[in-house]
């Protein structure tokens, strides 16, 4: 029998979820706009050549400085002292983590403000012309504004999420957006390729602008210390280090599989990419929605030794990821030529096309443990241990690249076999790796936390492919039609069409099967939306 207590935290990171899965979509919507304005003004010239390089480099640093992985180490210190409702305490660790990451970042910048002709002509573009390295250096000083606000505004979304508060924070990325699409409308005309970068600019502090009335709302307190001498700061530090390590780790993995992949012949580095892409829409719209969300709950259980609290804090979120990713997975797998085809337009020839639908089969197979790890992870994270994730990810990148040689056919591509070539073995390669994460994270938490709550997850797994199953049989049959009435082939409207007819029969077909199976975790996930429609219709009948 659920408690109450845990029924009404189920209902809350439902609610949450939502929330910040709305507004990921909303973003990825934005990013696509500006994406195919700027392709449409820049296409793949030297200007934005200049600018994707120029961001390099302070991309780099938000990522080691000021990126996820301080936010991974920063939540649970923070969260654990609301939890014991030491508030002063909580500010204290923030006024410190801010100062000095900003004074860190500002440093640094200025170094790479200062050096940048020779970052420029040395490291990150030596092969650019002299008015491609000129203008590369002016975009990376402009660039350079944006992570120092980024630093701060990271943090902020820290400080919200730690008080379960989400709005906010997934609308921030957003503003990021609308910042970068202002930029492409307004600024280009009159700066050209600098307009994106002050549209960069002003995204960022839209990002930071955004959360401030969170801030003001949880009464944030600020003191003008660096306060090195606090024990906390260095933990947050300590505990940063092996994420930025494996970050450093997932990057290289990627280096070398786009190594494997350049020897496969003509396409297989962009196949991998677009597959990749494609596999991360559903990816980040569940699986980083739902860490996002379960995180500083898990932190707070973690603090207040609640052991019971986070075995169904974290059972609760895998079960909604498993009814989200796997029918997600399926429908990747059976719609994916069509929704490459509306997305390519054309630029594809035949092989191109099968290429990257390859790949996105075998990402696809591993968008239910890409999703899964999101949550996992952050476990350990909220029980700061952040090298035990580092290692199961070192285990996972040497599966991931013996795999990849094995399975691309690269060993018989060198040989002189280039029909053995297969760049969806490295997407399955990839997805095979992070399965082993998976499992042996999880393997491990369960000992830690004296069991996982196997048999509701069973259940769950069991009945969402029961559900996934009868939903595959009725796209088969759906894609049967289309391809025997030659409808298919018929132009980008049929295409738009196919794409979200299968889609909506999808969705449709598994709710109806799931609620015949009593799948208790997809009803209270839908609940918030139920409520909504009928307060709207409410709304609709009073006079």
């Amino acid at each position: 029998m659920t408690t109450p207590t845990t029924e009404n935290r189920s209902r809350q990171i439902a609610r949450s979820t939502l929330t910040v899965m709305v507004a990921f979509a909303i973003a990825k919507i934005i990013s696509l706009g500006q994406t195919v304005l700027i392709a449409n003004v820049f296409g793949v010239g030297r200007e934005w050549d200049a600018f994707v390089t120029a961001n390099s480099i302070p991309e780099l640093i938000f990522t080691l400085i000021a990126g996820g992985a301080l936010a991974h180490a920063f939540i649970p210190i923070f969260s654990g002292h609301l939890a014991r409702d030491d508030r002063d305490g909580a500010w204290r660790i923030t006024s410190h983590v801010i100062n000095t990451v900003f004074s860190i970042t500002l440093l640094v910048s200025v170094i790479v403000f200062l050096t940048a002709p020779w970052l420029v002509e040395h490291v990150v573009a030596p092969g650019f012309d002299a008015v491609g390295k000129a203008q590369t250096v002016e975009l990376m000083r402009i660039l350079l504004l944006s992570t120092l606000i980024f630093s701060v505004s990271g943090i902020s979304m820290g400080i919200l999420q730690s008080h379960n508060h989400f709005l906010l924070p997934a609308i921030a990325p957003i503003m990021f957006d609308i910042g970068i699409l202002f930029g492409a409308g307004f600024l280009l005309q009159p700066f050209g390729v600098n307009g994106i970068a002050y549209g960069a600019v002003i995204g960022a502090a839209l990002h930071l602008g955004v959360q401030i009335p969170g801030l003001i709302r949880y009464r944030m307190k600020w003191w003008p210390e660096l306060g090195w001498n606090n024990p906390n700061l260095w933990r947050v530090i300590r505990l940063m280090l092996p994420r930025v390590a494996g970050l450093g780790l997932f990057s290289l993995n990627f280096l070398v599989m786009n190594n494997i992949a350049s020897r496969l012949g003509e396409g297989s580095v962009s196949a991998l990419s677009w597959g990749w892409r494609l596999m991360q829409i559903p990816e980040t719209l569940i699986g980083t929605a739902m860490g996002t969300v379960i995180f500083p709950t898990l932190a707070a259980l973690s603090e207040l030794g609640d052991e019971k609290g986070k075995r169904e804090a974290m059972s609760g979120a895998l079960r909604f990821i498993l009814i989200a990713t796997i029918p997600s997975a399926i429908g990747l797998i059976f719609i994916g030529q069509p929704l490459i085809s509306l997305l390519e337009r054309g630029a594809f020839d035949a092989s191109a096309s099968a290429l990257v639908y390859s790949t996105l089969r075998f990402f696809a197979l591993g968008l239910v443990v890409h999703s899964s790890l999101e949550v996992i992870a952050r476990s350990f994270y909220a029980d700061k241990d952040t090298v035990t994730p580092l290692y199961a990810a070192a285990g996972g990148a040497v599966i991931n690249l013996v795999l990849a040689y094995l399975l691309s056919g690269v060993i018989q591509v060198e040989s002189g076999d280039p029909q053995a070539a297969n760049v969806g073995g490295l997407a399955l390669a990839n997805s095979l790796g992070v399965m082993f994460e998976v499992v042996v994270l999880l393997w491990i938490l369960r000992k830690r936390w004296h069991g996982a709550n196997e048999s509701a997850l069973g259940q769950t797994l069991l009945k969402t492919l029961a559900a996934s199953l009868v939903m595959a049989v009725v796209l088969v049959i759906s894609n049967t039609i289309w391809q025997v009435t030659g409808l298919s082939d018929r132009g980008l409207a049929f295409t738009i069409v196919q794409v979200g007819s299968d889609a909506l029969i999808g969705v449709i077909v598994f709710v109806v099967v799931a609620h015949m199976l009593k799948m208790s975790e997809l009803e209270l996930l839908l609940r918030p939306l139920n409520r909504l429609l009928r307060r709207n219709q409410v709304e609709k009948a009073l006079p």
